[in-house]
């Protein structure tokens, strides 16, 4: 072979590994692109298997009702929109309240009663607040809701998957600066779990813990054990404060008479 042969060999060859490590290169997606589409997708996963395992597409058309507090709830689900009422007597009043797809009304002896917008913000946000913790995770997929993979954890030995979840300022309530964490169970993919922190009315820290559940027509109830947390506490802390005894029991969240009304 002639030296002109053998550097166009050379050339050839070294142009020939260009080629193929640019084309490995275009061939391989950036790394965190990769990382951030795969989170996205796991936390959306995970609550989309949660909410089968709670109830899945019942809950788009569910109507029932229960008894919270010596209160009586009743909540209707259409496809997106939804009416929810509540019951209770006060000095020998009998009182109901219709929060139904945002508008709430009041009526006291079955006549009708004029409210504040004060008064018509905090009692919309009391019962959408009691169906919310009732009917949970069926509301998470809401368009206010942020959601995050928060990691797994082992709480009493048992795997857990963490699924974090803050609001918009826009369509999140009046509370849309609280915060939240889900505990997952890995294979059941129930929620055994949750915590929040809140910063109205002097701001505070709980956790719950699940007992009770029971699955009524393919929907899942339970209650909760309402545990306080000192102001500032993370919600990642919160399982091992739980494990060690560490929190104080401060109510028990109990949804009694749960009655499907189809």
């Amino acid at each position: 072979m002639t030296h002109l042969s053998k550097s166009a060999s050379i050339i050839f060859l070294v142009l020939l590994s260009a080629c193929q490590t640019t084309t490995k290169k275009q061939a391989s997606p950036n790394s965190e692109v990769l990382e951030t589409v795969s989170m996205t997708e796991k936390e959306q996963l995970l609550l989309d298997e949660t909410i089968e395992a709670h109830g899945g597409a019942l809950y788009e058309q569910a109507h029932f009702a229960f008894q919270f507090r010596k209160k009586q709830y009743t909540f209707k689900n259409n496809n997106g929109r939804y009416r929810y009422t509540v019951k209770s007597s006060k000095e020998g009043s009998e009182i109901y309240d219709v929060l139904e797809n945002g508008r709430l009304t009041r009526t006291v002896n079955d006549n009708e009663v004029s409210l504040s917008n004060k008064d018509i913000a905090k009692y919309s946000e009391a019962l959408n607040s009691v169906v919310y913790f009732a009917t949970l995770p069926h509301k998470l997929n809401d368009q206010a809701v942020i959601k995050s993979y928060e990691g797994t954890t082992l709480i009493k030995g048992v795997q857990y998957d963490v699924l974090g979840v803050t609001f918009k300022q826009e369509g999140g309530g009046t509370d849309f600066d609280d915060a939240f964490h889900y505990w997952i169970h890995h294979e059941k993919k129930t929620i055994d779990y949750l915590a929040y922190s809140y910063s109205t009315n002097d701001g505070g820290v709980r956790f719950r813990s699940a007992y009770n559940p029971r699955t009524i027509d393919g929907v899942r109830f339970q209650d909760y054990i309402n545990y306080e947390a000192p102001i500032g506490t993370a919600l990642r802390d919160l399982p091992t404060l739980f494990e060690k005894n560490r929190l104080k029991e401060l109510s028990r969240i109990i949804t009694e008479d749960v009655r499907n009304l189809q």
